[in-house]
């Protein structure tokens, strides 16, 4: 979760909180944490709804991801299906796919790297 915490920082935490404003109190609540969610990882439309204590509200949840008009910022790729099935993704399962399997490789480099320099 570190890399991904200098990766925000990067984009001026200011900025961010700033584009999550414009949102209205349940969008923001959803994109939050999905910001949350680390580098490499995935959870699901169901883990969200319940972490916003908000159980029933699953298919919002997934709505509002698939309207994210910040693909590149609010990383809606890593939420997927209580299955584990991909469900959607705005520019196409195969992207999705791709990013995953990407930020998982990311991520292993920089465990290795940070391994390498303790």
């Amino acid at each position: 979760m570190l890399y991904q915490r200098k990766f925000m920082t990067t984009l001026n935490r200011r900025e961010i909180n700033k584009l999550l404003k414009s949102f209205n109190g349940f969008q923001r609540k959803v994109y939050s944490k999905v910001l949350e969610i680390p580098l490499g990882e995935t959870r699901s439309y169901k883990w969200v709804a319940k972490e916003l204590n908000c159980p029933k509200r699953v298919r919002l949840v997934a709505k509002l991801l698939s309207e994210n008009p910040y693909p590149f910022i609010i990383p809606c790729h890593r939420v997927v299906k209580s299955d584990g099935s991909l469900g959607g993704y705005m520019f196409g399962n195969n992207l999705k796919k791709y990013l995953l399997d990407l930020e998982k490789r990311i991520k292993l480099v920089i465990m290795v790297n940070t391994d390498e320099h303790r």
